[in-house]
């Protein structure tokens, strides 16, 4: 029978895909190493795996052991799957900027959490890192894997993703682009291909607030580089010993807007549906697509799966609030739409002739007007609980059942602020444009333009 012994022996042989749509614009054929279809849904698996057997090997974990690590959420998530099957117990330091789906996912999985913050110095006893390293000296029979610096895990990508990304390519591979974090994946990876080929390109894609970069052209570790991103699962602000610089060619480093918003656009145009740091990764391709000419073949490692960002990027609210989304003001919101003729209703009307309006535009919200002047509003809400509780109010005239004026802003006033103003009690903003013509925005005007 073709069957597994266990959820650990499914690591690996992640499949190739072609990139379509995103990347027609480039000279060269683009393939994408969907890292997500390991059984913890990302790379980290690989070298999770990796770390744990050669500690075994090496008799730094023994039966009935302790795992402890500081980890953004994946490699937590490898380590707890290892654990289970092997019989060992987790514990794993994260920071505060991780999603919440990713340490609900670590306690599902039968690991213990500890949330610690990000803005701390790598050496501040307050950080994941001392935590991690503090409970491993105080735990007896405990583990500390150490991904940043245990060689394992580039190890783990030199077995087994490069000879993959060089098997599936027929060995044609040119460049190779993976974000660059704790160093095994793209390290790893580069050393076999570069064994196979020292002409293959390897760019690691990075984010502004990391000092990877700088320390990659200058050897320095410049600590005024360091500031928090938003970004998450790469940037480092210290260089782990996994790293070997030697076999990389390029870093890029992508924004935190800039990522978020292509991995919004691999779902919905590729049909992959990936994490952030694979967002940045195919942005970093993009921004470096000068680089490229017709012949190459170029692999983007996607690390992970998007599940683990759907209170994140991939939700619109959290997008609006930090300004990622491309529209950003009323009139951008206007201009999505199209421009359409504001629908209003005198005090000296009807309540039937509301929904009548209603009906025929298919709106909810309506302006009321006296002499050119907005006085007050109509909703389609507020009418139900009205007509509800009297059905003979719609024979009244709206100036005794009209509800207060939307709130009036300028056509510049950005969507962040937008939907602070559009809320269960108000459904609708006004603005007017430079001819004195009022213009109406409601949440559903903004979410159609900002999805």
């Amino acid at each position: 029978m073709d069957v597994k012994n266990n959820i650990l022996e499914t690591i690996g042989n992640t499949p190739m895909v072609r990139l379509n749509v995103i990347t027609k614009s480039l000279p060269c054929e683009v393939y994408a190493k969907v890292e997500y279809f390991n059984p913890g849904n990302s790379t980290k698996d690989r070298m999770a795996l990796k770390m744990i057997e050669v500690a075994e090997q090496e008799g730094k974990l023994k039966p009935g052991g302790t795992i402890i690590e500081c980890t953004s959420g994946n490699t937590g998530m490898g380590l707890a799957m290892a654990a289970i099957v092997k019989g060992y117990k987790c514990i794993f330091a994260t920071t505060d900027k991780q999603s919440q789906s990713k340490a609900d996912i670590l306690r599902a999985l039968g690991a213990e959490v500890i949330i610690c913050p990000t803005n701390v110095e790598p050496d501040d006893p307050r950080s994941y890192y001392s935590v991690a390293a503090r409970l491993n000296r105080e735990i007896p029979n405990s583990f500390f894997p150490n991904q940043y610096d245990n060689l394992a895990n580039r190890l783990a990508h030199y077995e087994t993703t490069g000879p993959e990304i060089w098997n599936q390519t027929d060995g044609k591979v040119t460049h190779l682009v993976v974000t660059a974090g704790t160093g095994g994946t793209v390290t790893g990876t580069a050393m076999y291909l570069k064994e196979k080929n020292p002409d293959i390109q390897i760019w690691a894609i990075d984010v502004y607030g990391s000092l990877l970069t700088k320390f990659f052209r200058t050897g320095e570790v410049d600590m005024n580089e360091v500031h928090p991103y938003i970004s998450e699962g790469f940037g480092e602000d210290f260089v782990p010993r996994n790293y070997d610089m030697s076999v990389i060619d390029y870093f890029e480093q992508v924004t935190d807007k800039d990522g978020a918003i292509m991995a919004r656009r691999m779902a919905k145009e590729e049909g992959l549906f990936c994490g952030y740091s694979s967002g940045s990764c195919l942005q970093g391709l993009l921004q470096l697509k000068d680089k490229l000419k017709k012949g190459d073949m170029v692999v983007v490692l996607l690390c992970d799966h998007g599940s683990r960002y759907v209170s994140k990027i991939y939700n619109d609210q959290w997008m609006a609030e930090r300004g990622f989304f491309d529209v950003k003001t009323f009139k951008d919101v206007i201009n999505t739409r199209g421009h359409q003729p504001l629908i209003t209703i005198e005090p000296t009307q009807s309540v039937s002739e509301a929904v009548d309006l209603m009906k025929e535009y298919d709106i909810e919200h309506i302006p009321v007007v006296k002499e050119g002047a907005i006085i007050g509003s109509i909703s389609e809400g507020g009418l139900f609980q009205k007509v509800f509780s009297n059905p003979e109010i719609k024979t009244a005239k709206i100036e005794h059942v009209m509800e207060k004026n939307f709130p009036i802003v300028t056509f510049e006033t950005p969507v962040e602020k937008l939907s602070t103003l559009i809320n269960k009690e108000n459904g609708a903003v006004l603005a007017k444009d430079e001819s004195g013509r009022y213009h109406i925005v409601t949440k559903y005007d903004v979410i159609q333009a900002l999805a």
